[in-house]
């Protein structure tokens, strides 16, 4: 998957790839698990999968099981999947839709859908037992341009601080409104942030997409943001064309789309776990979830204006079947790499000029792995 090269000015001369153990131990994927996914605001979901009161879904982080419900007025809430009876793992289907109220198929502990406990069977009589200090453990939530973030750390700084530089950005694209058409989950033998390295360049686009590269040349990308949390820009689609596998487009315009952005494709990385892709007929989301130093989940979502759906020539097949077969594309080649750095030959090698926002990348993860655990320490 593409994106960019920055200006020659802002390239980092000698940069190289990250040391072996960032790929393989067992110790460095536990301290990213406490000090980037247990402290960083992470992508769970849209808001377009909770349309209704008592539906909810469950996001899994840092080994934590998380309830994301839709409460009785409309507010999206989150909350530990844990009863505060015995500890119980109260919800087991990974979404569905509480009908008035959440209940523990334990001992029938039963809890509102803002966490407040209705019900706790014979326990009136218990000394001490008050009812309204048993509501379900809640965990930061927050929405940016309508998709759901979650944060473990109780001292998180404000949502909207850490996306302030993207405020506006994203308007015209009318990501709240959107819905997704499809869900593909993978299952890829690689470490999460060869994921993001290889969505971070086109150096590879033409030997490993040239369906992708018939359509959006791979040395026509431009970036906007080339440091930080917050990295990509666009690349140039044909005129005339569109990214899916007949090269048409498959549906109406996401949203008020610039007219020089109906040629373009716009790639970010949004750190730790999400990668957004803008098309100007579809929204293609990553969610990033490592599960060991070899071993990542991806779940990918396609998403189209409400308008699309029931309209005779909507397609959204035509972009998902490109992208499936694109995303297995760069799965394949990140079980490569992952397979090679594991080798005693591994070096770090040097990066091309092609490959500008990887070290990017690189410099940020580093730079959060150190201060988080940092902060830790200083308590």
């Amino acid at each position: 998957m593409p994106v960019f090269r920055k200006p020659a000015e802002t390239f980092t001369p000698g940069a190289k790839t990250l040391p072996q153990k960032y790929f393989v131990s067992k110790e460095v994927f536990a301290e990213e698990q406490a000090h980037i996914f247990s402290t960083d605001w992470l992508l769970a979901g849209h808001q377009s999968q909770l349309t209704k009161a008592g539906e909810y879904f469950l996001a899994e982080v840092a080994g934590e099981s998380l309830i994301i419900v839709r409460d009785q007025k409309g507010a999206i809430r989150g909350f530990y999947n844990v009863c505060r009876h015995r500890g119980t793992r109260i919800c087991e289907q990974r979404s569905g839709q509480f009908r008035q109220a959440i209940q523990c198929p334990y001992h029938a502990w039963t809890y509102g859908l803002d966490g407040s406990l209705l019900g706790a069977p014979q326990m009136d009589d218990v000394e001490g037992f008050v009812k309204q200090e048993q509501s379900l453990c809640s965990v930061p939530l927050g929405l940016w341009e309508g998709f759901i973030f979650v944060n473990l750390s109780e001292d998180a700084i404000p949502l909207k601080t850490k996306f302030a530089p993207l405020h506006g950005k994203f308007t015209h694209w009318n990501l709240p409104a959107l819905r997704s058409a499809t869900r593909i989950e993978y299952d890829v033998a690689s470490n999460w942030k060869l994921v993001f390295e290889n969505y971070s360049e086109c150096y590879h686009c033409s030997l490993v997409h040239p369906e992708l590269t018939r359509l959006s040349a791979s040395d026509s990308a431009e970036n906007d943001l080339w440091e930080g949390p917050f990295l990509g820009g666009f690349m140039t689609i044909n005129p005339g064309h569109s990214l899916s596998l007949s090269g048409h487009a498959c549906a109406l315009p996401v949203g008020d789309i610039k007219a020089e952005d109906h040629q373009r494709v716009f790639y970010y990385s949004i750190f730790p776990n999400m990668l957004l892709s803008l098309h100007p007929d579809y929204v293609m989301v990553h969610q990033i979830w490592p599960l060991s130093p070899e071993r990542t989940f991806i779940l990918c979502d396609w998403l189209f204006h409400p308008d699309a759906f029931g309209r005779a020539d909507f397609n959204p097949k035509d972009a998902v079947e490109f992208w499936d077969m694109t995303n297995r594309q760069d799965w394949h080649v990140c079980e490569l790499s992952q397979q090679g750095i594991s080798s005693r030959a591994y070096q770090p090698g040097y990066f091309s000029t092609r490959e500008s926002i990887p070290p990017a990348w690189d410099r940020e993860y580093l730079r959060a792995l150190g201060e988080s655990a940092k902060r830790k320490g200083a308590r």
